[in-house]
């Protein structure tokens, strides 16, 4: 959703993560900020969004989403301990408020799509299980496909241990006898390895191509971009 908000200038900087309002006048004088064109260094001046940019570039979207391919060993967390995958982020956009959030999560070891977003009525919509978001994922298997797992997927009548209602249809596409693709309308605790257990395999990767409409075939890992 955009929006162009209007308040001082000090309060813009802040929220985005530029700089807290007691550094702002600092800020002001190391960096050219302007206000249609004019250099300002007033942090009390109230201005609208759009209409500022810093060292000739706009002010960063006051809702982001941000789409990154996620290397393993990162941790989808604000808090524990390890790596944590707020940190292949720009400084700044870890320093928003309010803070970036991942949409849903992806464990330790799977890689691939994740968005972070501050915006939380499109966080809610992309993982109520409600609007049955599509999720693409990769998976290599420990044991090689005993042929039958396409159909069972698909039935919409597979049970995982703990759960009391049957999972959705889900749609399998076989790239070899141990490498795969998955793709799932909803977001159940390790689904795609509970799945393959359910059967009798295991994975041993496993990357999500894609979460809903975004994509990060065209993403190296590590890398992201604003969508």
């Amino acid at each position: 959703m955009k929006t162009n908000s209007y308040k001082r200038i000090d309060a813009h900087l802040s929220s985005l993560g530029y700089c807290s309002r007691s550094e702002s006048i600092k800020f002001m004088k190391m960096f050219s900020v302007r206000n249609k064109g004019e250099r300002i260094f007033d942090p009390k001046l109230k201005v609208y969004h759009d209409d500022i940019t810093v060292d000739n570039e706009p002010l960063d979207p006051e809702m982001l989403v941000v789409l990154l391919n996620k290397p393993a060993g990162f941790i989808c967390s604000h808090e524990d301990a390890g790596r944590l995958i707020y940190s292949l982020l720009p400084k700044r956009w870890q320093n928003r408020s309010p803070k970036l959030s991942t949409v849903g999560r992806l464990d330790v070891d799977t890689t691939g799509a994740i968005l972070f977003t501050d915006d939380g009525a499109l966080n809610h919509r992309l993982t109520s299980p409600k609007h049955h978001v599509s999720k693409l994922y990769e998976a290599t298997l420990a044991s090689e496909l005993r042929g039958d797992e396409a159909e069972i997927f698909a039935s919409g009548t597979l049970m995982l241990h703990g759960e009391k209602k049957p999972l959705l249809p889900a749609k399998l596409e076989v790239l070899s006898p141990t490498k795969v693709r998955i793709e799932l309308d909803e977001g159940k605790y390790h689904q795609v390895k509970r799945m393959f257990g359910a059967v009798g395999n295991r994975v041993v990767s496993l990357h999500r191509v894609r979460f809903g409409e975004y994509n990060v075939e065209d993403l190296e890992s590590g890398a992201y971009k604003i969508v």
